[in-house]
């Protein structure tokens, strides 16, 4: 059977969570970790973590290496594996890239929506790309085996960022702007560098940047997926839904403003933005999963093709992803899936 992979959630995570993911067919999930905490603030979310392990075994495990998907898949659990939306839990510490890895951390992003150290977000007037640190954390993000995600930086970070990495990186969750205009939303030209450096795109089931938001269309989206298979091909396009199921209002807040404001961001701009969106009829939680394969069925993938977008074409990128540089170079991990 094909792996079924959510590449981003950020989910009010319970026991009923997690059974929805098994109810829902889902092999691996990328759980968000940190927004804008720091690096103890991110060993205390891991030590939350820790718990959930211990006490939901039986339909959860912790992933950080390329066998745990398997192990998890075999046991009938689904692996979790960790990401940051930020790099603020390595502070202005090269040091701590590795630390990260060494704790489970296997994506990062080099910004989230401000300018970081490392790069600019995709809200920030000027784009002034990648800075002098940004580089240094992409060469040891390359060493260690930690994923580069650029789903809330600029565009000429993003197209520098993808330039720069001597491995594919990862957009976990964005969808096209030539579908619905949105700051987060990747041009064309992204989209193209993105596939001819062997990177993936996930697409998001986030309201705000979807077509008609709450009211997308199954159809509709799955019609934007295909749009974007022919324009870059299908092998490298994947599902990272942002699924905030379970949380309240304030966590939005905390999502926009950090510590970094004492006035209110409303995201897009609208008041109308200040909470949670409702989520598409037809992806509620995680047991909703298996409609995404229906509908893409019914727009003309083959099961094949079904069978990358919903899962393989993410188990390939973190086979290429996740060993430190030394083992592939030392020929310790085979070829892709």
């Amino acid at each position: 059977m094909a792996f079924r992979v959510d590449n981003l959630q950020y989910s009010n995570w319970s026991r009923p969570i997690f059974q929805q993911m098994r109810d829902g067919g889902l092999d691996v999930v990328h759980a968000t970790i940190a927004y804008h905490e720091n690096f103890r603030e991110m060993v205390f979310n891991i030590e939350k973590w820790n718990i959930l392990f211990d006490d939901h075994s039986d339909l959860i495990m912790r992933a950080g290496t390329f066998a745990d998907f398997g192990k998890a898949k075999k046991s009938g659990r689904t692996a979790i594996v960790f990401g940051t939306q930020t790099p603020a839990p390595i502070e202005d510490d090269v040091g701590l890239v590795a630390i990260l890895h060494t704790l489970g951390v296997r994506f990062m992003q080099l910004t989230y929506n401000n300018q970081s150290l490392l790069a600019t977000g995709c809200y920030e007037k000027i784009d002034s790309g990648i800075t002098r640190m940004g580089r240094q954390v992409i060469s040891e993000m390359n060493r260690v085996g930690i994923a580069i995600d650029m789903s809330h930086s600029s565009d000429r970070s993003t197209l520098e960022a993808i330039e720069l990495s001597t491995r594919p990186i990862a957009i976990t969750h964005a969808n096209p702007s030539f579908w619905m205009p949105a700051r987060r939303n990747k041009s064309i030209e992204i989209l193209k560098s993105l596939a001819a450096h062997g990177g993936m795109f996930g697409f998001s089931l986030y309201p705000h940047h979807l077509k008609n938001g709450s009211c997308c269309t199954l159809d509709e989206f799955c019609t934007m997926i295909a749009r974007t298979a022919e324009l870059i091909g299908e092998e490298y396009l994947g599902i990272g839904s942002d699924l905030c199921q379970n949380q309240p209002d304030t966590v939005v807040k905390w999502m926009r403003n950090g510590r970094w404001t004492k006035d209110i961001d409303y995201g897009e701009g609208s008041k109308d933005n200040a909470g949670f969106p409702n989520q598409p009829t037809w992806f509620k939680d995680n047991r909703d999963f298996a409609n995404l394969e229906i509908g893409l069925n019914k727009v003309g993938f083959s099961k094949r093709g079904v069978d990358r977008i919903l899962g393989e074409n993410w188990m390939r990128f973190y086979h290429q992803s996740f060993s430190s540089s030394a083992k592939q170079e030392n020929g310790l991990v085979g070829g892709g899936r």
